[in-house]
């Protein structure tokens, strides 16, 4: 019994500790946690220190929370058949149940509104539409999606939903090869149209994929994500081609993008009066020395990253670096498919997280290209023995609040000041970590706090900025880490009927929002 108290002693001292490192006052009447009478350090930001109407949600995609995978009806996606590969997800990790969000939704919508938000950001699985692809409409799935929908809105939480998260249904897969072949276009216009059609009368918020550079990227240039195609010399993969392969599949989803857009504007925004976006991955690089050399790689980097899909959107070409170092590899748009392309958003989404410092590796060209060779630039992660920012759980997560402020600045002042959703943002903490620990997620409240101060700023200095999403509202499947990793502001009890509670970070939150109006 004495050992069972002094655990708690010490549990309760170091919460006490952890939380007076935040910033927290907590009520002298009553010593134990209880966020609703803890004061939280918001530095100065409120709903108040954002433009009028400033949409704050958080963000998941279907395949991560949802379950229910090989059930009611849903055929199966490129991640349900990657995953069964041994070894490739940490401990043979799947999303066949995950955090079951389709049948806790109601839960979990509850959540967001008791922690202030107004919106949610969701994926609609394509294979739970249509199980293989085309055709054949699941009605089971269909219904499932006008639950969530109509449950959003009765609790006042605006849908904003995304139709692509890296899910492309099995069935084309083994049909023409996917993304690899033209009929995906109008495969995907057509999953597209349906549900404009089904949804769109509740749904004004449209995505049509999310970071399509890294389905290009990872899954056909170094082959670790599904597919899992590409060169034998970039990965462990049975077939693909990274000189090719990345550049044919971007092509695909740039032209599938801007044919969803062109039968959303033709058939129903003038009635249903929404609008319609893509959501693009943006790591902020930066040079790291003053050298023409080096500033000209951290230029490439972002041509190759951001500009690979935002150039032909805004302007209607690659960019002009691409054109020249990829070269008759690149594919080449029409005239008729320029004009479908360009102008193809009425805002867009960014996913911001972090910052890398890049230089020019003064390197001969090397015998076997593909994408990431095609970019011709050197990664650091520190400067002068000074790390670039402290490191989240994630390999590749280093915490930058101001490549948040350079990565929106760069945006407004490449692409013409469009409308901008920052559409991903968080941090992650281990899989492993305690319940008690994983509460106390002072680390992430910090992350949040300091990337908000810069994205306040860049709106400030005119960046068109309408809205803000955290990755994520739940720890959930996260892709090749499994359930090793833990971004989501609700801590998800993997071991005890994955029950949620509500980190510090969710009452940072709801504090920083304050009462909806």
């Amino acid at each position: 019994m004495k050992k069972k108290n002094t655990f708690f002693f010490l549990s309760l001292v170091h919460s006490l500790f952890i939380l007076q490192q935040c910033h927290l006052v907590i009520g002298e009447a009553d010593p134990a946690i209880q966020p609703d009478s803890v004061r939280f350090d918001t530095g100065g930001l409120s709903r108040a220190s954002f433009p009028k109407g400033f949409i704050f949600g958080t963000a998941t995609s279907a395949y991560q929370v949802e379950g229910m995978a090989r059930k009611d009806g849903r055929g199966p996606s490129i991640w349900d058949a990657f995953v069964t590969m041994p070894g490739i997800i940490a401990n043979n990790a799947t999303g066949d149940v995950s955090v079951d969000q389709y049948h806790r939704y109601k839960d979990d919508v509850d959540l967001m509104g008791k922690l202030n938000f107004d919106a949610y950001r969701f994926s609609i699985s394509w294979s739970r539409i249509f199980p293989y692809g085309v055709g054949k409409v699941n009605w089971k799935g269909v219904a499932y999606y006008n639950r969530l929908i109509d449950y959003l809105l009765e609790r006042g939480i605006t849908p904003y939903a995304n139709l692509y998260h890296y899910d492309l249904p099995e069935a084309l897969e083994k049909k023409y090869k996917g993304l690899l072949s033209r009929e995906v276009v109008k495969a995907f216009a057509d999953f597209a149209d349906f549900c404009f059609k089904t949804y769109g009368d509740r749904v004004k918020n449209w995505m049509t994929f999310n970071e399509p550079r890294v389905v290009a990227a990872l899954g056909y240039d170094n082959g670790i994500f599904a597919p899992g195609r590409c060169s034998k010399a970039f990965g462990n993969c049975t077939e693909g081609n990274s000189a090719t392969e990345p550049y044919i599949v971007a092509h695909h989803l740039i032209l599938s993008h801007a044919a969803a857009v062109q039968r959303y504007r033709e058939k129903y925004q003038a009635k249903q009066k929404g609008r319609i976006g893509i959501l693009l991955d943006f790591v902020w690089y930066e040079p790291l020395t003053n050298s023409v050399a080096d500033q000209m790689a951290a230029q490439r980097a972002r041509d190759f990253h951001i500009g690979w899909f935002l150039h032909p959107i805004v302007y209607g070409e690659y960019p002009k670096s691409m054109q020249q170092i990829v070269q008759e590899r690149l594919p080449k748009f029409t005239e008729e498919e320029v004009k479908m392309v360009k102008g193809s958003i009425d805002f867009l989404g960014v996913n911001q997280y972090t910052a890398y410092y890049m230089y020019d590796p003064h390197q001969p060209k090397p015998k076997v290209t593909g994408y990431q060779m095609d970019w011709n630039v050197g990664f650091a992660y520190e400067r002068n023995g000074v790390p670039i920012g402290p490191r989240a759980h994630s390999s590749w997560l280093y915490m930058v609040p101001w490549g948040m402020y350079k990565a929106v600045t760069y945006v407004k002042e490449h692409y013409g000041n469009p409308i901008v959703i920052l559409s991903e943002n968080g941090m992650d903490d281990p899989g492993n970590v305690t319940l008690p620990k994983g509460l106390h997620d002072t680390t992430r409240i910090n992350f949040y706090r300091s990337y908000l101060l810069q994205l306040e700023k860049a709106i400030g200095d005119g960046a068109n900025v309408i809205g803000y999403f955290a990755w994520s509202l739940l720890d959930n499947f996260e892709w090749l880490s499994g359930y090793t990793s833990r971004f989501g502001l609700v801590y998800v009890d993997y071991k005890n009927h994955l029950k949620r509670y509500p980190k510090m970070s969710a009452y940072w939150f709801k504090t920083m929002l304050g009462k909806k109006k």
